[in-house]
């Protein structure tokens, strides 16, 4: 029994031995382990950067030295304010680096007084351009811009300057366009006067005509420069150049009206054809008038019966300015009708925008597409096609057809000149593609057809079309006795 006792006690101690020995070994392991996996993460967490933005050099001089004005040793007052700052930091401009390096009083004064006489400029503008001393970079919002612009040219700040006209170019749209184009010609924009007048171009007879409030905010200058440019995107035909001066005059003569573009039209057909006692333009009231009108393609606008009348009805444009488009008209007529001329083939560009005719379409959709700009083309008809990205020419030949010349000596080829544009615009009006052919020369059988332009994948609807057309030598251009297209004994 004692000696039973005894090996259970004796093997009962070995084996506790073994386990608390064993025990012991595991814990001082895991405790190893552990004490690892925290050096590892302390290491980690240790050598882990940490970022805390701190106000970097700029912002501290921004905040000190130009918002609380620390160690100013000069005071600038303009449109009732002062403001606290430095010279060393205003020579930065020519204007008062001249004014402090030169011999003028100021250079010595404490407090300067500087006359404000632009309209344009702002007290916020005058904070953005003080500030931008003491600034690596300036936010200014498109409102903010033309303010702006105006302190910048006031203090010669080429730099601002050219930021400005940066934001302008990028923030064109139809409230914007006319004050940006107004403020390129006061300050010498040029880059933001030619971007704004291509908008215009562009959009004038579109989003700009539909927008009576903004049509009427058009000087007579500007709309004489827009409808005398070559580059003028016409809706239709040049006749609807013609109703767009018609009813830009009524607005401006009605200068409280408001209502829609169709309205207007109607409108202004009322007011002028109630005025008929003289023409429009032959008043003192209509005078001023006189230079977009003169800008007309007169030539383009008696191609269709019922356009004449409409003139006539008006009573706006003297018939007068008719007299020697009708006898040019006649005699183009008799040249292409005796084979004398049978289009032109080598014009200048110069001479070509000058004479031609300009009309225009919007796609709004892919798909197949077939139109004619419909007026009397001297027997030239050409039927325009889009399909499958491409656009086509044909010349189109039907006996039925009104406006074709009914003559046994229609030559079997015809020369055609044409400058083709297509583009897509943003929902601003800015442009996003744009294609051309160029001034190109084509001669066309009777119904042949040619492809005169493929669209890239990235135009997107809707598409705006340009075409401009020349289908007649000019007289001026003819020389007596030279033949401009085909002799009749060589058809």
């Amino acid at each position: 029994m004692g000696n039973s006792l005894s090996y259970i006690l004796d093997n009962s101690s070995s084996w506790m031995g073994l386990k608390l020995n064993q025990r012991w070994k595991r814990k001082r392991v895991e405790s190893s382990s552990s004490l690892s996996d925290s050096d590892d993460e302390y290491d980690k967490t240790m050598h882990t950067p940490k970022r805390r933005k701190l106000m970097t050099t700029s912002q501290y001089i921004y905040k000190t030295l130009f918002q609380e004005g620390l160690n100013s040793d000069v005071t600038i007052m303009a449109l009732g304010r002062e403001w606290k700052l430095h010279k060393v930091y205003l020579c930065q401009s020519p204007y008062f680096s001249s004014m402090f390096g030169g011999s003028w009083r100021e250079a010595e004064e404490g407090i300067i007084s500087v006359g404000i006489e632009d309209p344009n400029i702002t007290i916020d503008a005058l904070q953005i351009v003080f500030g931008s001393f003491y600034q690596d970079e300036i936010v200014i919002e498109p409102v903010e811009v033309i303010p702006v612009v105006a302190a910048a040219t006031l203090f010669q700040l080429g730099s601002l300057i050219q930021q400005c006209t940066e934001i302008m170019a990028e923030t064109i749209n139809i409230h914007s366009v006319l004050k940006y184009h107004e403020a390129a010609l006061q300050y010498g924009l040029a880059s933001v006067q030619e971007k704004t007048k291509g908008w215009l171009l562009r959009n004038l007879m579109s989003s700009v005509q539909e927008s009576t409030h903004h049509l009427q905010q058009i000087n007579c200058s500007l709309m004489e420069e827009l409808v005398a440019s070559p580059d003028l995107v016409v809706m239709q035909t040049e006749f609807s150049v013609y109703i767009l001066l018609k009813t830009w005059t009524f607005l401006h003569e009605n200068i409280i009206w408001e209502g829609d573009l169709k309205e207007c039209v109607l409108e202004a057909h009322k007011f002028f054809q109630s005025h008929s006692d003289r023409y429009f333009l032959d008043t003192k009231r209509g005078s001023q008038y006189l230079p977009p009108f003169k800008a007309l393609r007169l030539q383009h606008l008696v191609n269709h019966h019922l356009d004449v009348e409409l003139l006539e009805a008006d009573h706006i444009v003297p018939i007068e300015w008719f007299y020697p488009v009708f006898k040019n008209q006649w005699y183009q007529m008799l040249r292409i009708d005796q084979g004398v001329d049978r289009g032109p083939k080598q014009l200048s560009e110069d001479e070509f925008n000058s004479q031609c005719l300009r009309c225009g379409r919007i796609l709004v959709a892919e798909g197949q597409h077939i139109w004619r700009w419909t007026g009397f083309n001297f027997g030239l008809d050409i039927v325009v096609s889009y399909i499958g990205r491409s656009l086509r020419f044909k010349r189109n030949q039907h006996n039925s057809d009104p406006h074709h010349l009914h003559s046994a000596s229609q030559p079997n080829k015809r020369h055609l000149m044409y400058k083709l544009t297509v583009f897509s615009q943003d929902e601003q009006g800015q442009q996003i593609y744009s294609t051309t052919t160029g001034l190109k020369n084509v001669s066309l059988g009777k119904k042949e057809e040619v492809k005169v332009l493929s669209l890239d994948r990235e135009a997107k609807f809707p598409l705006f079309v340009s075409a401009s057309f020349l289908v007649t030598t000019p007289l001026h251009f003819s020389k007596p006795g030279v033949d401009s297209g085909q002799s009749p004994a060589m058809s």
